[in-house]
């Protein structure tokens, strides 16, 4: 059975207990052990601020985006083989995993992208130059800078690639060193990507460090110039928020929660037509992508009442064709969930969301060996149900939530979420996205409006692209990344210049 070394401190360090045991979701057999009790983590933050921050600090965006750029080639060189780790230890089919594999060199690439535009300096201007006193000679400007300390990065178990590449990219290209630690459970794909790094020699030392196994006392030694990048867990991202690093020092924290992502479907949208066959492809492909596990996920899906018969059934026919099973046989549409944990989780919330709500499709029960199950489609007597809007199933799990037709309604219903990170909207009727855009801006981080116009171009709403910003209010941790250059920001400290503007040619 494989052992997984971290990479910190610019060396491999052995695995050390006490360990996690990795296992394939699909048939419960041990794939790796992975534990790091052997890490000394204040000297891997150190040598990370001061070696691998110094030596980012001294390129500039298009050279930072080079290195970007290599990382994205490591990655595509060894596809296949990363897929393939995918489907054993994350339960993805092929499809899914490349879905994980694929965005994280594309991530990488458009960030790539992003250095090459911004060139050859090392600090931006932050807007334009203000005048502030009487002439131009007294003026202001902001500008932005790399943090002089370290980005951590605590990343969840279901994109183990697309996770770690998308907040690495940004942070690099910003100019901060990055120490990456990704969920225990699906951590062998974060493994293999970071050995092939190192041995194609891409990186810098000290710019990238993979910490595999239990976090130790990692958060204890985080300062005010440190950031913290959090995906999982609102339970968890509450303990980090309460952190002394947090609360003492200041240490710069970025969370993505728990979201119930919602659909809502126009009253203008009748079976049969383009924009029908979009919103029904979208929901199904959210419910049973990656088995349901993706934070973008549709878990509610607000529908008039005078089309909801139609939109169960056409739904329920298409969940039918979706075999699940073991990822490594030909014709499994969805696999197993990613771990015991998570299997245990997803069937306590089905159970507590079928008590309260009439099941559409599927049920709980599962095979013996493995951590499967059905895609389960649930449909609320009334909209706001509480048990419906109050917690995440991380499954393949959505509810269907009937409304009159009014785009108030509809969007008071998706309040009921209390913020996500993605709503989509299907209507070609301008005067009901007109209405119910103002309403649904405050409660997400993004809306996807689904028309017939834009369904050939469509990635769907569960797509995170790198150009926009991923993130949400409330529930969903009140975070922003990516976003394109917006992304940045997070990583850079903004100041303010103020004096007489031919001096600030010189710092810019």
């Amino acid at each position: 059975m494989e052992t997984l070394a971290s990479y910190v401190g610019g060396a491999w360090v052995p695995c050390a207990g006490p360990t996690a045991t990795l296992v394939n979701p699909a048939t419960e057999e041990p794939l790796a052990e992975a534990g790091s009790g052997a890490i000394d983590f204040s000297a891997a933050l150190a040598f990370a601020r001061d070696t691998g921050g110094p030596r980012l600090r001294q390129m500039t965006f298009a050279e930072r985006g080079a290195i970007l750029a290599a990382m994205a080639k490591v990655i595509h060189d060894h596809r296949d083989p990363l897929i393939a780790l995918a489907i054993a230890n994350g339960g993805n089919t092929r499809k899914d995993a490349k879905f994980d594999i694929d965005g994280a060199a594309a991530t990488l690439a458009a960030y790539a992208d992003l250095g090459r535009s911004l060139g050859d300096c090392r600090i931006l201007p932050d807007g334009d130059e203000i005048k502030l006193g009487r002439t131009s000679r007294l003026s202001g400007r902001h500008v932005r800078v790399p943090r002089r300390g370290v980005a951590v990065h605590v990343n969840a178990f279901n994109f183990p690639a697309w996770g770690l590449c998308e907040k690495a990219a940004v942070a690099l290209l910003a100019g901060m060193p990055v120490v990456s630690k990704p969920a225990t459970a699906t951590a062998l794909v974060a493994h293999r990507m970071m050995t092939r790094f190192v041995a194609a020699e891409v990186l810098p030392a000290g710019a990238l460090s993979l910490v595999c196994g239990g976090p130790g006392d990692l958060l204890e030694h985080l300062g005010g110039q440190d950031v913290l990048a959090f995906t999982g867990s609102s339970t968890t991202a509450e303990t980090l928020r309460s952190l002394a690093c947090v609360t003492a020092r200041s240490v710069h924290i970025n969370v993505e929660a728990d979201s119930l992502n919602a659909a809502v479907l126009g009253p203008d949208v009748l079976p049969g037509t383009e924009t029908w066959h979009l919103f029904v492809t979208d929901v199904v492909r959210d419910m049973t992508q990656k088995a349901g596990q993706k934070c973008t996920a549709i878990r509610r899906v607000v529908i008039p009442e005078a089309v909801a018969d139609e939109v169960a059934a056409a739904l329920a026919e298409r969940l039918a064709q979706v075999t699940v099973g073991d990822p490594a046989k030909d014709g499994v549409g969805m696999g197993p969930l990613s771990s015991a944990a998570q299997h245990r989780d997803v069937k306590e919330g089905i159970a507590r969301l079928c008590a309260d709500t009439t099941t559409v499709f599927g049920d709980a029960t599962v095979p013996e060996a493995g951590y499967f199950v059905s895609p389960v489609l649930a449909r609320a007597a009334d909209p706001r149900t509480p048990v419906v809007h109050d917690r995440e199933v991380f499954g393949p799990v959505a509810t269907l939530c009937p409304y009159s037709g009014d785009a108030a309604e509809a969007a008071a219903i998706v309040a009921l979420g209390q913020g996500g990170l993605v709503v989509s909207v299907y209507s070609d009727q301008r005067d009901f996205i007109a209405a119910v855009l103002p309403e649904l801006c405050p409660q997400t981080g993004r809306i996807y409006l689904g028309s017939a116009k834009m369904a050939a171009q469509s990635p769907g709403p569960g797509t995170v692209l790198p150009q926009l910003i991923h993130g949400g209010p409330g529930r969903a941790g009140g975070g922003e990344e990516l976003g394109g250059a917006f992304g940045l920001a997070l990583y850079q400290q903004r100041t303010a210049l103020q004096g007489d503007p031919s001096l600030f040619s010189i710092f810019l």
